[in-house]
């Protein structure tokens, strides 16, 4: 792998048949490219609690992935309602998840927990009301 590899998804909202593919995409891909099964998992589960939460808090955004030599990048980018404690948010348990929600199975307040669990760098910008860009980092 030698130079960098660039991939963007649009994640729908509220579509929860189409939750997953971008996250299912890219670990096909990174199988494809000899990726290690350790790695694939890592990211595979950050990008799809990611995704998993775009579709249900934020009405859908966007996810933009670099691969390179170094490392995995994906930038989830939302104009949802922000999260308005990310402290809190990052709890596990703690969902804001509706009853709609919770009765489909979604929303048991792991998503934000799992997705620094299982990335090596975490970083969100939140702003209530404008949206929210999550970047996590996991490093090969």
């Amino acid at each position: 792998m030698s130079n960098s590899l660039h991939l963007s998804y649009k994640v729908s909202g509220d579509d929860f048949t189409r939750a997953g593919e971008a996250s299912s995409d890219l670990k096909a891909k990174l199988k494809q490219m000899g990726v290690s099964p350790e790695i694939i998992r890592k990211v595979a589960i950050a990008m799809y609690e990611g995704e998993i939460n775009m579709v249900i808090h934020a009405n859908g955004g966007t996810i933009d992935v670099e691969i390179n030599p170094q490392e995995i990048i994906m930038i989830l980018t939302d104009t949802g309602p922000g999260i308005e404690d990310v402290e809190r948010a990052m709890t596990e348990g703690y969902s804001t998840a509706s009853e709609n929600i919770l009765s489909l199975g979604f929303g048991a307040g792991m998503g934000l927990p799992n997705m620094k669990k299982y990335s090596d760098d975490m970083d969100i910008k939140t702003e209530v009301g404008i949206g929210t860009t999550v970047t996590m980092k996991i490093y090969l």
